[in-house]
């Protein structure tokens, strides 16, 4: 499952440099979360990072876009491969 930000957001900029797959960027409002690169950190940390560092918890899965363990372990390897993602430990 991709995650998303809810409207609760108050764009504090805290998610988005702690995404290692670039998935987040400021959309109209407020932030937002591109399913196509979030892996849920799989590949890279044991839990989301943008959840884990979010000060009003305004991150939760994105009910629209349901996938696996697996499916977001290979996304990350396509991600990784394409050179969309940092590899793990990088900065």
């Amino acid at each position: 499952m991709a995650l998303m930000i809810t409207d609760a957001c108050i764009n504090c900029d805290v998610c988005e440099p702690a995404c290692p797959n670039s998935a987040i960027s400021p959309g109209e409002e407020y932030y937002v979360i591109d399913p196509a690169r979030c892996t849920e950190c799989v590949g890279h940390f044991d839990t989301p990072q943008c959840a884990q560092l979010c000060p009003v918890d305004c991150i939760p899965n994105d009910p629209d876009v349901v996938e696996t363990r697996e499916q977001l372990q290979e996304k990350y390897a396509v991600l990784i491969a394409a050179g969309i993602a940092r590899p793990p430990g990088a900065l």
